[in-house]
C-alpha cells in the first residue's frame, strides 16, 4: 500500500511541475510589472509582460550588456528572465564572475528599468523588484515579497503602503555617492536620514526591515556599474 501511495503522488507530482513552473512564471512577471505600477492579473500577467517588458538585458558584473533578449531578437544564449539570482549572488561573492538581469519597461513616455534584489529576513529569504527611471536615480516603484515573514508584522514589506513609500525616492545623494534608500527605525522625521533618501520601518518589525534595508543596498550595489555607464551616456 505504501508503494502504491508513493508512486501515485510521484506522478502527480511530475504532472503537476508544469503548471508549477508555469505559476512561478506569472508571478516573476506580476512582480516586475507591479515594481512599474502596472496593474495585472493572474490572467494578463504574460500579455501585459510582453507589451511592457521591451527589453530583458544580462549584464556583466562589470556593467557590459552581453545579452539582449526583445520580440525582435529571441536567439540569445541566456535570457535574463531565466538567470536565478539568488545562484548568481553566491557565483559573484565566490569568483567576482556573474550575470544579472535588467528588466527595461516601457509605461506611456517612460522608460523604466526593474531591477531584482534578494535578501534575508527574520525567517527566512526576503525578495523584491526595485524600478528605477531613466536617470537611473529616482525610484518609480518598489515590490517586495518573503518565504514565511511574522504576519502582521515583517511580513508587511509585502503590502503596499510600505512598498509605496519608495516612490520617488533618490538612491544617490547631492554629490553623486550611492547611499541606497535606508529602512528607518522610529521613522526618518526622527533620523538625520534625508527624507529623500529614506522610508518608515515595519513597527515590532525591526529584523525584517533592517533586512530589506541591506537587501536593497547590497543588491543595488551589485548594478552600480552599469548604472554608472547609462548615467554617463545621458
Amino acid at each position: 500500500m505504501v508503494v502504491i501511495v508513493a508512486t501515485i503522488l510521484a506522478l502527480l507530482a511530475t504532472a503537476l511541475q508544469p503548471f508549477q513552473e508555469q505559476n512561478i512564471r506569472i508571478e516573476k512577471m506580476q512582480y516586475i510589472l507591479n515594481s512599474a505600477h502596472i496593474e495585472n492579473n493572474v490572467e494578463n500577467a504574460e500579455s501585459l509582460y510582453d507589451q511592457h517588458v521591451v527589453m530583458e538585458y544580462v549584464i556583466d558584473e562589470q556593467g557590459n550588456i552581453v545579452e539582449t533578449y526583445s520580440a525582435d531578437n529571441t536567439d540569445v544564449s541566456e535570457r535574463g528572465f531565466d538567470i536565478n539570482l539568488k545562484e548568481q549572488m553566491t557565483q559573484f561573492d565566490k569568483t567576482s564572475a556573474a550575470h544579472f538581469p535588467v528588466f527595461v519597461i516601457a509605461k506611456g513616455s517612460d522608460t523604466l528599468y526593474s531591477l531584482p534584489v534578494r535578501g534575508k529576513g527574520l525567517w527566512g529569504p526576503i525578495w523584491g523588484y526595485i524600478a528605477l527611471k531613466n536617470d537611473f536615480n529616482t525610484i518609480e516603484g518598489a515590490v517586495f515579497d518573503h518565504k514565511g515573514e511574522t504576519p502582521g508584522l515583517g511580513a508587511e514589506i509585502n503590502t503596499r503602503p510600505f512598498q509605496d513609500q519608495f516612490i520617488g525616492k533618490e538612491i544617490f545623494d547631492e554629490n553623486g555617492e550611492f547611499v541606497s534608500v535606508a529602512i528607518v527605525k522610529g521613522g526618518v522625521a526622527n533620523s538625520k536620514i534625508p527624507e529623500i533618501h529614506g522610508v518608515d520601518a515595519i513597527s515590532g518589525g525591526t529584523i525584517t526591515s533592517n533586512g530589506t534595508s541591506d537587501m536593497i543596498r547590497d543588491g543595488l550595489n551589485y548594478y552600480l556599474p552599469f548604472i554608472s555607464k547609462q548615467q554617463s551616456h545621458e
